[in-house]
């Protein structure tokens, strides 16, 4: 009996629970009922809104508790949380004081996976980065699983993964902060305040992002970003073969890009030039950080002929610098992901004039200052909305180089912004939804966001 029947097999003389059935969790709930493990499934929401998932759920065997009361009388031998839920939820709290085993869907999938696993963590960049990795590794002919905290859960394909496979995982600080197993290569793009309504502080949330690389061994490759001072203090943790990426200087061991513009690499002092910047397909200085840091993640293990193949030829990931359509000379652009300040100001950095931006949303909790000066320089007007909306305008009226540009308005909501925005924008002009904040307001997660606003301006006509 193999590692993974094992684990199954002694599931089957436990209970299970699981803490909220979110479209990805469905299929892992559904794979242990299936496979006969006692399994309740809980989530605050009632059946009207998880609809037919929750009957998919009961065909396959599991137990629902639904509604508000979701968290009580939880009586499992082990509790796999839902990645968004606090660590220190007191539910969870009491449940390991009494013994009861808290893990996660990806925990168990790095402990059980039986091929080469690729990791890639940051507050910005870490979505673009990882799918970068999917596409060389595959255009070099190797089998590619990819999820984590994107796309789709990869426990319930455990059983089809094969040793000479790849498994490309983006990890969020949620999903990092419990884990105790690494990948055997580790990527951090950058460290920046993020989700501090979540983590107790920032310490909280670096020490997080650290476990991507904390439990590798001397055999594991590490990738981190010369350029971000949080990112490379972890370099003293790392155990095994450490590669560095820069913009802004050369680096002894890893990617940097060089004064000419050329992406290059630095094996111990043999430098490859590979590709010029202005060859990467998707647009902005950040993106070239993604490609230095995949390059690095990748070398000697994929042609230099097929990284600058796919820099040419990807065309990018939905919802970031997402071109939506021309109107009238105005061109309309999907940054949806842009659930931070740092996100924006990459994004603003992609254009040339100054835009029309539509921000705001729930409140993380980050401070919108660094933003101010960004967005003096690069908007011409601040289309507001939500929690965060005079946060925002404060930290740009507040600033001293603020003199009445960009014009602030505020807008109840994405289609009176839409609108608004159609209005006021004239020929050349670009128009961006780049809130710098979390969705949660109005939306249950920035895709949706983003498809609503892409709906909207598809709407609008010609």
């Amino acid at each position: 009996m193999d590692r993974i029947a094992r684990f199954f097999d002694d599931m089957k003389k436990k209970k299970v629970a699981f803490i909220g059935i979110g479209i990805s969790n469905t299929d892992v709930i559904r794979m242990f009922a299936e496979k006969g493990v006692e399994t309740e499934a809980r989530d605050k929401n009632g059946r009207d809104t998880l609809g037919e998932r929750a009957e998919i759920l009961e065909r396959a065997g599991a137990k629902l508790i639904l509604g508000e009361n979701y968290l009580d009388g939880i009586d499992a031998d082990v509790v796999f949380r839902t990645p968004g839920m606090n660590w220190w939820n007191p539910a969870l709290c009491e449940l390991r004081a009494n013994g009861a085993v808290v893990t996660s869907e990806m925990e168990v999938f790095f402990d059980l996976c039986p091929c080469r696993r690729y990791a890639v963590t940051g507050s910005d960049g870490k979505t673009t980065t990882t799918t970068i990795l999917a596409e060389m590794l595959a255009a070099s002919g190797k089998q590619i699983w990819k999820g984590g905290n994107i796309g789709n859960a990869l426990l319930p394909e455990i059983e089809r993964i094969r040793e000479d496979d790849a498994v490309v995982a983006e990890l969020s600080s949620f999903q990092l902060i419990s884990m105790r197993t690494s990948p055997e290569v580790a990527v951090v793009t950058n460290v920046a305040p993020n989700h501090l309504d979540v983590h107790k502080d920032m310490e909280e949330y670096i020490e997080a992002k650290r476990n991507i690389l904390r439990h590798q061994n001397a055999f594991s490759r590490t990738v981190l970003n010369a350029d971000n001072v949080i990112t490379a203090s972890m370099a003293e943790l790392v155990r095994g073969d450490l590669r560095w990426f820069s913009r802004q200087n050369p680096v002894r061991n890893g990617a940097y890009l060089d004064a000419d513009g050329f992406l290059c690499y630095n094996e111990h002092g043999s430098v490859t030039k590979l590709f010029h910047k202005d060859e990467i397909r998707i647009p902005g200085m950040h993106n070239v950080e993604n490609y230095l840091a995949a390059v690095a993640a990748l070398w000697g293990e994929v042609d230099p002929e097929i990284m600058r193949k796919i820099a040419q030829e990807f065309a990018g990931v939905e919802h970031r610098i997402e071109f939506v359509r021309e109107r009238r000379g105005v061109r309309w652009y999907n940054d949806s992901i842009a659930t931070s300040p740092t996100r924006t100001i990459a994004g603003l950095s992609c254009f040339k004039q100054k835009v029309i931006l539509i921000g705001g949303g729930y409140d993380k909790k980050i401070p919108y200052e660094p933003l101010a000066p960004h967005l003096i320089d690069h908007a011409k007007l601040l289309i507001l909305s939500g929690p965060t909306a005079k946060k925002i305008a404060a930290a740009v009226q507040n600033h001293p180089d603020y003199q009445g540009s960009p014009e602030i308005v505020f807008v109840d909501g994405m289609e009176e912004a839409v609108k608004l925005a159609a209005e006021r924008a004239v020929e050349g002009d670009v128009v961006t939804l780049s809130p710098a904040s979390a969705s949660f307001d109005r939306y249950r997660n920035f895709e949706i966001r983003g498809r609503h606003f892409k709906d909207l301006v598809s709407g609008l006509g010609d």
